[in-house]
């Protein structure tokens, strides 16, 4: 499915739960979590079983993730972008802080909910969310700057992976920044979605 952008409803004050779609970069309802070309993340999430620990996953982090809600749908809003996707790295990255203690992963080498490599803010605040999902859009817009040429759902999936890689301290490689982690994009997607459906 085609990816088009949309544009953020900035003058009326809708309620953060009753706020429709308002994404820049990409609806992700329409995406597909299929096996990718060349120069995006190849996926090894193409069988059900994959899809339903996804799933099962994304269910309990749904729980956790109702208590940022807020924030979430205010950093969102800022930079235009989809709030179930935050959420989605949120639970890809630390299961919405279940996986954390005192905010660090068990190697003690990232930091909160979306685990970032040096703990600036508190772990689980509004600045934390902010500074993160800064960085994604950054990611996003390196791509569109690199492929101008692709559809917005490979510049959204190249972003994402250019997120996961930047986060891990990768080097981030023009052709395939998700190397190592082949499963990464499209169980993050698989989340958006999820989260969508059940209101973010």
């Amino acid at each position: 499915l085609a990816c088009f952008q949309t544009v953020p409803n900035l003058l009326l004050k809708i309620p953060y739960s009753l706020e429709t779609d308002y994404s820049c970069y990409c609806n992700v309802a329409g995406l597909e979590t299929r096996g990718l070309d060349r120069g995006l993340c190849k996926s090894a999430f193409s069988y059900s079983a994959g899809y339903a620990m996804i799933r099962r996953t994304a269910e309990a982090d749904l729980v956790r993730l109702r208590r940022y809600e807020i924030p979430i749908r205010r950093v969102a809003r800022n930079l235009c972008l989809d709030p179930a996707l935050i959420g989605a790295i949120m639970s890809q990255e630390s299961r919405v802080g279940l996986l954390l203690d005192n905010g660090w992963d068990r190697t003690r080498q990232k930091y909160g909910l979306m685990q970032q490599l040096q703990p600036y803010v508190v772990w689980d605040s509004e600045e934390h969310i902010n500074q993160c999902s800064n960085i994604l859009v950054l990611s996003i817009n390196e791509v569109q700057a690199r492929h101008p040429t692709w559809t917005w759902d490979r510049q959204l999936r190249g972003g994402i992976c250019t997120y996961h890689a930047r986060m891990g301290n990768l080097q981030v490689y023009e052709a395939d920044p998700c190397s190592r982690d082949y499963n990464y994009v499209n169980s993050v997607i698989r989340r958006a979605q999820y989260f969508k459906r059940n209101g973010f």
